[in-house]
């Protein structure tokens, strides 16, 4: 059987997630892997019995025939290293966000429509399984016109230091780097809306929070105090169905405990994806909350990349449709970039 050959640019933590998704598909091939950090590289490539890795992209795409590539580097890395495998023939699943901005993300999506291949945005939560059930009942009409969402991510002390904190390699804080995936999420719920205007705030008052003990947080591989992004953001976001979204995200706030959620509200019915998944509607003139059953397995964090990249798979070798376009990563680089324009400018900022 012909196998997919595959390659994974940027061998850090979430790299590890990509290549267990890809190690269950019979069908699918790793054939090289790369990273600027040769020892990182080499160990990633023995890990996981691929053939050969790289310290650069550019070697690896001039000699590996590659069908696809995972890009799961630094943010700012994302659209040199998309646009070079788009180059080389191969298509891309690119990790969110899709570019440190959208006038890099608009030359990504120009690259791909003009070389023919696949450029996938990684919003995985758009694969899990509650996302789908409420998806359908949206689409079915269930929650009649959908007019108001709002949503957060916000972290007491979660800062992960390293790139994540440095902007000129992340484009910033927990906005970008936890806020993409709400936003996009709600948007997605709500039908994709064009987003017209947007105001935003962002502080950066309470800084990395380094010092605390007693507790466990995730770090960046290369992980260093150093900080230079937002602690806390938030969005007022108007679409061109008249529809508004609120987001506000975190990784340093002086909160109970974190939080993470996302409501949505139609004309007919209300729901709650996060913390969990209810409905809420009338039925009979009585008030009825409703939760579908679900087994817990498929709200598992890998679950869901195992789910994205088989969809990134049957979409390269199936032409299947994909359910997460570049051009979708484009709108969410609109949203951040005005949200960030609307902080440091004060003004409500307009988008084309």
């Amino acid at each position: 059987m012909k196998k997919t050959k595959i390659a994974i640019i940027g061998n850090g933590s979430i790299s590890h997630v990509h290549m267990a998704a890809y190690k269950k598909l019979s069908n699918v091939e790793v054939v090289a892997n790369c990273d600027i950090n040769e020892e990182r590289a080499k160990e990633f490539s023995q890990k996981y019995d691929i053939p050969r890795y790289y310290t650069d992209y550019n070697e690896m795409f001039k000699k590996e025939k590659l069908d696809g590539v995972s890009i799961c580097t630094w943010n700012n890395v994302h659209a040199p290293a998309t646009i070079a495998a788009l180059k080389a023939g191969a298509n891309v699943l690119c990790e969110k966000p899709l570019a440190l901005n959208a006038k890099e993300a608009e030359e990504m999506v120009r690259v791909s429509k003009e070389t023919g291949k696949l450029l996938m945005v990684g919003f995985v939560r758009r694969f899990g399984v509650n996302t789908e059930v409420l998806k359908q009942k949206i689409d079915k009409g269930d929650l009649g016109k959908i007019y108001y969402a709002k949503t957060g991510v916000l972290r007491r002390v979660g800062n992960p230091g390293g790139w994540f904190s440095d902007k000129k390699r992340s484009g910033g804080g927990p906005l970008i780097d936890l806020g993409v995936h709400m936003i996009d999420l709600a948007r997605y719920l709500m039908g994709k809306p064009k987003a017209v205007s947007v105001m935003g705030s962002s502080y950066d008052l309470v800084g990395p929070r380094s010092n605390i003990k007693g507790i466990q947080i995730y770090k960046s591989v290369d992980y260093s105090d150093y900080n230079d992004v937002e602690d806390f953001a938030v969005g007022f976001i108007k679409f061109d169905n008249g529809a508004t979204l609120v987001v506000e995200t975190s990784w340093a706030q002086h909160i109970k405990k974190d939080k993470i959620y996302l409501e949505i509200y139609g004309s007919k019915a209300g729901a709650s994806l996060e913390p969990e998944l209810e409905i809420y509607t009338e039925q009979n003139d009585y008030l009825v909350d409703e939760k579908p059953v679900i087994d817990p397995q498929f709200f598992d964090f890998q679950a869901m990349f195992d789910r994205e990249i088989q969809h990134f798979i049957d979409c390269i070798e199936n032409g299947t449709p994909c359910i997460s376009p570049a051009e979708d990563g484009l709108e969410l680089m609109k949203i951040l970039d005005a949200i960030y324009k609307s902080a440091e400018t004060g003004h409500e900022v307009s988008i084309e």
